[in-house]
């Protein structure tokens, strides 16, 4: 991994623009890399787990639980789940989800008591996007925790207590009667979400712990990409450039609401939105959490009528932001940044949105005097705010044309199934006022780079008779470390 990832610091690699073939090799070694290592971290938690004599069943990871791949939770009646903690303090409120066939499940926690659980449905985007690879029918949610610098293991069996009931579903958009229809809400203990009755988008948010208002029009849109031939510039928007041949993205919307469905239970919140038949979203809330977590998936991107697509996740608010808004550094500092400004020279704008685009490595945000909304990434992508209010994300992207720059090629990705690439993601909002944000973010900024590993074992053992023979907590440090220290590496 060491040797995959020095390749990788190419500058092509990291910013995307070598040709696909070399970008394909550059994946496959960091997997093999990646795969050698879990190896090493399987065999190291296999080791800490023993309590007596006995060795424990070797742990494994599953890559593909982002769409709800995993040969272990799909087929075994009996597994047990590992989740590893890199952060020096507690992990709390983590939820884990998993694929599954069956309807009905007992999560046992290291202690001996079992703990609430949720079956849902896997949705049907998801099964579109993992095609035939998995055959899992629905997804069991629970919530878990870890010590700091260690491990809870959770033994899940299949149960037959029938009063647990079906997967959670609630309610289709197509079988609703009110008129006007009626606005949905989600909500937790700390912020509400309301979605509006017409349109099925996000409308308002509100953080009930200090009553902190947002008025917000959220939705997925697309520039239309340059093929050169306008009248500003012959230059094509390809891997090097972003040039959209105008200032204002299309929306990606269909006739009547984007909600298609509403689920409510004891552990999660979701709302599920389709834009078009290639670009979906689930907005979710999780009991105790200060954020809400928006899962975007967008691709194939449609390219037949010959427009290349930029697409972006944009949020419209009435945050008084003016022309500022404020980007991270590598997960660190926090920059400003101004539209159509320049802190060190007098700028000539040719490109009022490309020109106003900048790297967001983890989050971005805008606020005024009362209020700030921050948008945090899983992942780097480009961001703005090119109007007071409005946030920006790209999302995606697909090019008929090479920009000319050197790549030789137009960025036109065609992904597992040849009919072009499939991104899913996630986004999570926060809202709070200006001087409350800064902990939140940085606290979460932080579980999301050093994101907890999840392992899992086929074991035919009881839970009881698994827990008493191997050890299910561990932790590597004697004391947490204060939140103000953070513990980058060993």
């Amino acid at each position: 991994l060491r040797e995959a990832a020095g390749v990788a610091q190419h500058h092509d690699a990291v910013s995307g623009t070598e040709k696909q073939h070399v970008a394909n090799d550059y994946a496959m070694r960091l997997h093999a890399g990646a795969v050698d290592c879990q190896m090493i971290a399987s065999s190291v938690l296999q080791q800490r787990m023993v309590k007596g004599g006995s060795m424990p069943p070797i742990s494994e990871f599953c890559n593909y639980l982002n769409v709800s791949i995993c040969p272990v939770s799909e087929g075994d009646k009996s597994f047990t789940v590992t989740v590893y903690n890199p952060l020096a303090r507690m992990l709390t409120g983590y939820y884990v989800r998993l694929p599954v066939n069956g309807e009905q499940f007992d999560v046992v926690q290291p202690e001996g008591t079992s703990i609430v659980s949720q079956v849902l449905q896997v949705s049907p985007r998801t099964q579109e996007v993992r095609g035939s690879r998995g055959n899992a029918k629905n997804e069991l949610l629970f919530e878990a925790s870890a010590p700091a610098m260690g491990f809870r293991t959770y033994v899940v069996s299949k149960s037959s207590n029938s009063s647990r009931g079906k997967p959670a579903t609630d309610s289709r958009a197509t079988s609703r009667a009110e008129n006007p229809p009626a606005d949905t809400e989600i909500h937790n203990e700390h912020l509400s979400l309301v979605f509006d009755g017409t349109t099925g988008l996000l409308k308002t948010v509100m953080n009930m712990d200090n009553s902190v208002t947002l008025k917000v029009n959220q939705g997925l849109y697309w520039y239309n990409s340059s093929a050169g031939n306008n009248k500003a510039s012959n230059k094509k928007s390809g891997a090097y450039l972003f040039r959209p041949n105008g200032t204002e993205p299309f929306p990606i919307l269909p006739q009547g609401s984007v909600i298609t469905n509403v689920v409510r239970g004891e552990l999660v919140q979701e709302v599920h939105q389709m834009f078009g038949p290639w670009a979906t979203q689930v907005v979710r809330l999780y009991p105790k959490q200060r954020h809400a977590e928006l899962e975007w998936t967008v691709g194939p991107i449609p390219f037949k009528d010959d427009m290349g697509k930029e697409v972006i996740s944009r949020f419209d608010t009435d945050i008084m932001s003016k022309d500022m808004f404020y980007t991270d550094a590598n997960g660190r500092e926090i920059l400003a940044r101004e539209v159509d400004q320049r802190l060190t020279w007098k700028l000539n704008q040719t490109e009022p949105v490309a020109g106003n685009y900048y790297p967001v490595n983890s989050r971005i945000y805008i606020k005024d005097s009362s209020r700030q909304l921050t948008i945090m990434t899983d992942r780097s992508q480009g961001g703005s705010s090119l109007k007071s209010g409005s946030v920006e994300l790209m999302v995606h992207r697909r090019m008929l044309y090479d920009d000319g720059y050197g790549a030789g090629e137009p960025l036109n990705e065609t992904g597992v199934f040849g009919d072009g690439l499939v991104v899913r993601g996630k986004h999570y909002l926060l809202l709070d006022t200006p001087e409350q944000s800064g902990p939140l973010h940085r606290a979460l900024g932080e579980q999301l780079y050093m994101a907890p590993a999840v392992l899992l074992s086929r074991t035919d053992m009881g839970a009881q008779q698994y827990l008493h023979e191997f050890q299910a907590m561990y932790t590597s440090l004697n004391h947490e470390l204060p939140a103000s220290v953070h513990l980058l590496t060993l």
